[in-house]
């Protein structure tokens, strides 16, 4: 089983639809609500594999499968059941996906991996950024029955 959490800071100088809008924009079908936190207002969502789609079609789309399989392989050092990575919160709001070299100023859109265990993971990263060459993927594998 594959679990799915997107967190994205609501700052008080930003409007709470906006930034809904835009982590709508990259997960559809995650039902986003908002959570008062120690740092700040939250809106918080989570979702199974098929919250993905819209990111796998994404990465094909910006062609960006090495990047997005190089940021979300990185992460899964010392946990390889689990992995994260960030958008760009700003970037989003136009229905496009950028990967910020660290949390920005104003908050990044978080999102948060977790797969029952490693094998399942190895599954999601071959379907999510399958290896390219040239940029393309050597296959597309059907989405997983995780």
């Amino acid at each position: 089983m594959i679990n799915v959490r997107v967190s994205v800071i609501v700052n008080p100088t930003e409007n709470e639809g906006k930034v809904a809008s835009a982590t709508g924009n990259m997960f559809p079908e995650i039902e986003l609500e908002m959570h008062e936190r120690k740092y700040g207002n939250f809106l918080e969502g989570e979702g199974d594999i098929n919250s993905l789609k819209n990111i796998h079609d994404l990465f094909r789309k910006e062609r960006i499968i090495d990047t997005a399989r190089t940021q979300i392989q990185k992460n899964r050092w010392g946990e390889p059941e689990k992995t994260f990575f960030m958008i760009n919160k700003q970037v989003a709001t136009i229905g496009r996906l950028n990967f910020p070299a660290k949390e920005e100023p104003l908050g990044s859109i978080q999102i948060e991996i977790n797969a029952d265990n490693e094998e399942a993971m190895d599954i999601l990263m071959e379907w999510l950024t399958p290896p390219t060459e040239d940029g393309v993927p050597l296959f597309e594998p059907d989405m997983p029955e995780l």
